[in-house]
């Protein structure tokens, strides 16, 4: 299961204990916002795409959208999401608990700039009734981000 995987995943960190499972689904920001109390751009959704051959994870704030443009200056393409049969094979999560963490080998994590904003936020941690409360420093510490990136809009 995704989330033994994450909870594995974070205990390197010293993180697996605050993740939090609901009874309720957090699979969408406003269910996520919903089940945690908190604004919906709070939550740091991972938004999966392929580029070439490869997943790239961005993950934005809840009330962010991709930048087309932005993202292909960024990325040399055109930004295309996985399908939902591609997410878990390319990626290591089902649709509605993609996250950061314990991605499979090859899927590359980039944080958008939307993020900076806030002190902490709830991304997802493997299944789609979870997460987790992260500091900024906590995520770019335990997602190992290959960079910070601004692909997004609506956020600003």
């Amino acid at each position: 299961m995704a989330i033994e995987k994450v909870r594995e995943y974070l205990a390197q960190y010293g993180l697996a204990d605050r993740i939090r499972e609901f009874d309720v689904s957090s699979a969408t920001v406003d269910l996520a916002a919903r089940a945690l109390g908190c604004e919906p751009e709070r939550i740091a959704k991972t938004l999966s795409f392929l580029v070439g051959d490869s997943a790239v994870l961005i993950v934005a704030a809840g009330d962010a959208r991709v930048d087309n443009a932005k993202f292909k200056a960024q990325f040399h393409t055109k930004a295309r999401m996985l399908t939902r049969e591609e997410v878990p094979e390319k990626v290591g999560h089902a649709v509605g608990g993609v996250c950061p963490f314990a991605v499979k080998e090859g899927a590359e994590v980039y944080l958008d700039i939307s993020l900076r904003r806030f002190e902490t936020v709830f991304p997802a941690c493997g299944s789609s009734n979870s997460a987790i409360e992260l500091t900024l420093d906590e995520l770019e510490r335990s997602a190992a981000p290959r960079a910070w990136v601004d692909v997004c809009r609506g956020w600003a």
